[in-house]
């Protein structure tokens, strides 16, 4: 069979064929060391080149191409043994002692530069070599050194073929004279407790002094450490709930000597559920952002009667759906003589130090919040609401919806915001009496969802037509017989621990309701002991039963705060 010849189609082009001949003429020039390999570069026989820190010597006269360097093509390079990189590394620089004690020095200076990689550095103490270190390090630590002695130190690099730098600058160190302390720091003072949980107790105090320094603080809990601390705050853990526990805290210095103890402190843990530490008995009443006829005051004026202040209202943010808004009102502002917001995180820090709680309340009225689709409204509200209790340092939330909710989403939200608070996290509902008068209504699911950790139900008995109580009668607004019938029935599903009579401060205050504040004494005391009652008798008596809320503290205000001076003496001596 006779094999066909293709003939090319074109013909090659002027500069490849160049290329090739090239390649195939031997060159003539003698043997020499041509220096960094390169391509198309015509070489003899003999000569040699360097390329990657080593040096190749020629076997094969020829023209280089690219992918024809010497490592790849040993037909044409041959590997020169022991030769290579000739070029030293720079001299290191900016050699310094970062740290001195009585027995060690510690070095660092600045990178070596070279041709190749720098592979290490060898550190010489008067010459003689005591240690060295790998191409990325540029610390070392000389040890076991005389104290109150000088040494000279100089460093050289080192890299990949072995060419050694010069000897970096001295520099001269002189070790510390050892110190022997016997003297103990002073004993921490101030120790207070700054928060408590179910589970924990937070502590602060103020620093020791001590002429070595202190290097941390053992928390005793009892007679045994619970642990130990840098700063001076800590969180003792893994308490007991509704339990008493005795702290104090003692001083370490550098030495190893341990301060006196501080004062002792003494906390009791809250029990479970939401609300941090409060009294089994609390007042709650609504701070008003707004002017309409009420006092005006700064939060700084309320009275210590109040366990729990509500800032009324956060605003719905009508640019992102969910999401909430809040600051000082500016006619409240103006009429305060300039309250800013700053303030009024000042003034909430100042009640928080004394054991207060402040929450920011959403509703009200008229308000509303835009839950009604999940995404991106229950992240909006979260993320948004957690803003404004950081920024303002609040305890957690009031929900007073008057105007419907949507129960799924809200659940999450609140669940999503509480974790993110924390065990401390406050939460308090103010529904309406039509709100309570069945298992059923959104108030009550909203409860029963959120139950673990609610702090209190504050049912608003005031503005309000006839309502059923637990007998099945009617009964009207304004009365003692209104407040236990009414709270009677909602007992039936709310624990006594989580429910508050809400009232309002004066006649002004609202529509209808007021009574005086001995008659909210005198049904607190009706429900909590059977005594002084009206008509209605509450099938059981309930000594855990919350306390009271007013609207608001503006209004109390506006009558010499006559409801929280009558009405927080009586729930101090609650059973």
């Amino acid at each position: 069979m006779k094999m066909k010849i293709r003939r090319l189609r074109k013909p090659l082009s002027l500069f490849l064929t160049l290329i090739l001949l090239l390649a195939l003429v031997p060159s003539f020039a003698s043997a020499a060391d041509r220096g960094a390999w390169a391509p198309y570069v015509s070489y003899a026989a003999g000569d040699t080149v360097t390329y990657g820190g080593q040096t190749y010597k020629d076997i094969q006269a020829h023209t280089s191409l690219p992918g024809w360097e010497p490592p790849n093509v040993p037909a044409l390079w041959q590997l020169v043994p022991g030769g290579g990189d000739t070029q030293a590394p720079t001299a290191p620089t900016g050699l310094q002692a970062t740290a001195v004690t009585s027995s060690s020095v510690t070095l660092t200076w600045s990178a070596s530069t070279d041709n190749v990689a720098v592979t290490g550095y060898t550190i010489y103490q008067s010459g003689t070599q005591v240690g060295s270190v790998g191409g990325s390090t540029r610390t070392f630590t000389h040890s076991g050194l005389n104290a109150a002695t000088a040494y000279s130190y100089t460093v050289k690099a080192l890299d990949a073929a072995g060419n050694v730098s010069a000897a970096s600058g001295a520099v001269s160190v002189t070790t510390s004279v050892p110190v022997t302390d016997t003297q103990a720091p002073s004993a921490p003072t101030g120790l207070t407790v700054t928060a408590t949980t179910s589970s924990s107790v937070t502590l602060a105090w103020t620093a020791s002094t001590d002429n070595v320094g202190v290097t941390g603080y053992e928390v005793y809990k009892g007679s045994s450490v619970a642990l130990t601390v840098t700063g001076t705050t800590a969180t003792v853990t893994g308490l007991a709930a509704a339990t008493s526990y005795t702290f104090l805290v003692k001083a370490k210095d550098a030495a190893g000597n341990v301060s006196a103890a501080s004062a002792s402190v003494t906390a009791t843990t809250a029990t479970t559920g939401g609300g941090g530490t409060l009294p089994k008995h609390i007042l709650t009443g609504y701070w008003q952002n707004f002017v309409n006829g009420a006092a005006n005051l700064k939060l700084s004026a309320v009275p210590a009667e109040y366990d729990i202040i509500v800032l009324a209202f956060a605003e719905m943010d009508s640019a992102k759906p969910g999401g909430v808004t809040f600051h000082v009102d500016s006619s409240l502002s103006g009429a305060l003589g300039g309250y800013t917001d700053q303030d009024l995180v000042n003034d909430i820090k100042a009640k928080r130090a004394q054991g207060v709680k402040v929450i920011l309340s959403v509703g009200g009225e008229k308000g509303n919040i835009n839950l009604g689709s999940a995404s991106p409204n229950v992240a909006n509200f979260v993320d948004s609401m957690y803003g404004l209790i950081t920024t303002y340092n609040l305890d957690g939330i009031d929900i007073d919806l008057e105007n419907g909710m949507n129960v799924a989403n809200l659940t999450t939200a609140v669940r999503q915001l509480q974790q993110k608070v924390g065990s401390g996290f406050i939460l308090t509902m103010a529904p309406q009496t039509i709100d309570m008068q069945s298992s059923s209504t959104s108030y009550m699911q909203l409860y029963q969802n959120l139950k673990d950790i609610t702090t209190v139900i504050n049912v608003q008995y005031y503005n309000s037509g006839c309502m059923l109580g637990r007998d099945g009668k009617c009964y009207s607004q304004g009365s003692v017989d209104f407040l236990t019938a009414l709270s009677d029935l909602t007992l039936q599903w709310v624990s006594p621990s989580q429910l508050g009579i809400g009232v309002p401060a004066t006649s002004s205050a609202a529509g209808g309701g007021y009574v005086s504040p001995s008659v909210v004494n005198n049904a607190l005391s009706c429900l909590a002991t059977g005594a002084n009652c009206g008509t209605y008798k509450p099938v059981a008596k309930y000594p855990d039963f919350r306390g009271a809320m007013t609207w608001s503290i503006n209004w109390d205000g506006s009558n010499g705060f006559a409801l929280a001076k009558t009405v927080k003496p009586y729930l101090k001596t609650m059973p």
